[in-house]
């Protein structure tokens, strides 16, 4: 990236600035295309926030503010214990941005980078805490359509971030464009359409993904091309069968990963099957053994 494309990029903040009158950056998260991501000192909660904030080169944009409503209405309408929530927002001032809680805890995606596939202690009860998320999400409606390990905090609870594709399932269903991360896309978000819309079912999918990626230390699909103009080879999970799971996998986990990465939506489990088919295996762990990560 220029230097030039840099400044348009960014609003150029360091450590120490005033991102607003109320919030002070205390340190950059990164973001991403249409906006930048800070952690924060916030004057009005007295504590660390992430922010949000639209970036410079996007204020004109009408998709970019339309995105960041549809953030602050998700964010509005989902109230849950692992859901990422938000305190405050401000779309029509001279720097658009939404104040999120600041959630403590590694990445999913950073603990399965640095130590590889993760204990049954670990993704079992991640694996439920997520799908409670979305059996809650069915609920009200509502369809996240971005699950994936960079999305979960570790914690107890487990936490889900990045409302900002999140939308009712009803405008899901009129989706016509890819929308989501590549790797971890339902089919039917590779390629929406009337007889094959993203629905609640896609999120299952993202969930089985991520548990696979939990439980396995790679990514259940080989990675596409972004630039391919053939949908296959974009998106390979729309063809081809995920990889094998590593031996000694309890069978019920295995069978939720299969049943979640069906092709077909309709032969998903629902979140709450999920549930009720892996809790039993974390209630045969043994006591005590779940807090604490493994560290090599």
């Amino acid at each position: 990236m220029t230097e030039t494309r840099q400044r348009a990029d960014s609003w150029g903040f360091t450590e120490g600035d005033a991102l607003t009158p109320d919030l002070t950056g205390l340190r950059r998260l990164g973001g991403g295309a249409s906006y930048e991501a800070w952690l924060a000192f916030d004057e009005v909660t007295y504590s660390s926030v992430v922010v949000k904030l639209l970036r410079p080169n996007q204020l004109d944009s009408s998709s970019s503010r339309r995105g960041l409503r549809r953030e602050v209405e998700a964010l509005a309408r989902v109230n849950h214990p692992v859901v990422v929530r938000g305190l405050r927002h401000d779309d029509d001032g001279p720097r658009p941005h939404v104040v999120l809680e600041h959630i403590e805890g590694p990445r999913l995606s950073t603990l399965i980078r640095r130590y590889g596939p993760l204990q049954e202690q670990q993704y079992l009860p991640l694996a439920i805490d997520v799908a409670s998320a979305l059996h809650y999400l069915r609920h009200v409606g509502w369809t996240h359509l971005d699950i994936k390990p960079s999305n979960v905090i570790m914690g107890s609870p487990a936490r889900l971030i990045d409302l900002s594709v999140a939308r009712p399932e009803g405008d899901a269903r009129n989706l016509r464009h890819p929308i989501g991360t590549d790797a971890y896309m339902s089919p039917e978000q590779c390629d929406p359409g009337e007889t094959n819309p993203p629905t609640h079912a896609s999120d299952v999918w993202g969930l089985g993904a991520t548990l696979f990626e939990a439980v396995s230390g790679e990514r259940a699909f080989r990675n596409g091309d972004p630039d391919a103009d053939a949908l296959v080879d974009r998106f390979p999970q729309v063809a081809e069968e995920p990889a094998a799971l590593p031996a000694g996998v309890p069978g019920e986990v295995v069978e939720v990963i299969t049943a979640s990465l069906q092709r077909d939506p309709a032969r998903r489990p629902l979140p709450h099957e999920v549930v009720d088919a892996l809790e039993p295996v974390l209630a045969r762990q043994p006591r005590g053994s779940l807090a604490g990560f493994k560290v090599r």
